[in-house]
Formats: structure tokens, sequence, C-alpha cells
């Protein structure tokens, strides 16, 4: 039988899930992926991510993609695999693609929300869906901070300990910041990013709109490529994979980049 290539776009609660990567003994999304799409081919198999998001770290459109010889439509692989999947991940739409595809390999550029709510009291409601902050911010020194890690750098002074990464130089292709009401939003779009890169820049920046450091600082703290002279981790609450750019040759579907407001 042809075995056959799909590329699936899936959203979860990061909170539901001790991460993307499959581990022995708790529940992850890749887990629970090769678990409901193995039920509805009627075999074991490998679920491939474009990112490995970390415990706590939500998706509106993480992209996936498997092999599989099973004869199934279209839509077995959207309604068939959901109704295996738990509360927390969906799959939002499938397409067979070309065995070259690969959902991380060819992709040309990942794409991060990060969901700031700057107010005195912490949230209930929006309660591991946003990250928090009770200071006021000088927004304006975060956007011009902001700008220093536009272009290709070496992504040291922002990359986990553990980052399995060959190379810690990455390009920044945008950054856009802007607030709703008592939410901030900060948009990061590069060809691909570090193990807890976000949010160390969430911290970075984070420092420097409590009036902690100049914005010119984050051009020091680049150049440093030194992890120890940074600010903490952010908590990863507020991050979102958005979506995942690849080539125009393979036609994957696009939809509304945020399907709930500002999610």
């Amino acid at each position: 039988m042809e075995v056959k290539r799909y590329a699936l776009a899936v959203e979860y609660d990061g909170h539901a899930f001790n991460g993307w990567q499959i581990q022995p003994d708790v529940a992850t999304v890749q887990g629970e992926m090769e678990r409901a799409v193995g039920r509805m081919a009627g075999h074991s198999l490998r679920v491939h991510a474009a990112g490995r998001t970390d415990a706590g770290v939500h998706a509106t459109r993480q992209i996936v993609h498997f092999d599989t010889a099973a004869n199934r439509p279209i839509t077995a692989w959207v309604r068939g695999v959901n109704s295996f999947l738990p509360d927390g991940v969906s799959v939002l739409w499938a397409k067979q693609v070309p065995s070259d595809f690969h959902s991380r390999f060819v992709a040309t550029a990942r794409h991060y929300r990060y969901l700031l709510l700057q107010h005195p009291i912490r949230p209930s409601l929006w309660a591991g869906k946003v990250g928090w902050i009770h200071n006021q911010l000088d927004l304006n020194a975060i956007k011009f901070a902001s700008q220093y890690l536009l272009g290709e750098h070496d992504f040291s002074s922002f990359r986990a300990a553990e980052c399995q990464a060959l190379s810690p130089v990455k390009k920044m292709l945008k950054i856009e910041i802007g607030q709703q009401g008592d939410l901030i939003y900060f948009d990061f779009s590069a060809t691909a990013f570090l193990h807890h890169m976000v949010r160390n820049m969430m911290g970075a920046l984070l420092h420097i709109g409590k009036g902690n450091e100049s914005a010119e600082w984050m051009a020091w703290l680049i150049e440093q490529r030194n992890r120890s002279v940074a600010p903490p981790t952010f908590m990863p609450d507020g991050l979102y994979l958005t979506g995942v750019s690849y080539p125009e040759q393979y036609a994957l579907p696009t939809e509304p980049e945020y399907r709930f407001g500002l999610i």
C-alpha cells in the first residue's frame, strides 16, 4: 500500500500537558496526538511538530505531520482524530502533502504571541492564559528596546542551558507590540527560536519596562552572549505558538491567525 504524508494544524492548552515532546508517565501533546492519530490509522506512528513547546506554553496553530498507508477520508484526520483527543487539544485542519514536506525542517519562520496582563490584581478567569505583572510599564521603552532584537544575532543571552540547537544564531524577522486595555501583546517572528528564547526576551524587555535598565541596555545584553547576565526567564502562561510559515509550493491552508480575539 502507498504511504502518504499528512500535515495537520493543531491547537492546545499548554497547561493540560507537560509540553509537546513525549515523555514517560506524563501527559504530553505529542503523546496524545500519536495515540489519537494511531487509533484512526489503525497502527502506531510518529507525529512530528514544527516546534517543541514547553510545559505551560499554548498553541493556536502548531503544524505537525505523519506518515501512514491507511486509506481514510481527509475528514477522518480532523473530526475522527478529535474524537480520540482530550479536551485540551484539537486538530483544526488536515491536508495531504508531498513526501518532502517536513513540519520542522522546511519551515521558513515561526510566530509566537505573548499576552501580558498589566494589573494590580492577579488574573483569575485568565489564569494560565496570560502572563501577569503588577508594575506599571514604560511601553515606549520596551518598544524601543525590542528593535535591537531585530535581524540576525547570536541569541546566547536568551538561550536556556538545556537548549539542543546546533547554533545560537537566529534571525528575528518581526516584532510588534501593542495594547488593548490592560492586555499587552508581544508578537515575535523569527526563522527559528532557541529553547526559552521568547520567555527570556520577555524577561529582559520587562526588566527595561520597569525602569531597571535603559532601552539601550538590550544591545549590550545581546553583545554579551551570556545567559548569566540576563534577567530570569519569564512565566510560560501567556505564550502561544500562533503559526508556522512554509514555502508556497506546499499550499497549506490559511486562516485567521487568532481565532478568539487576542488569541
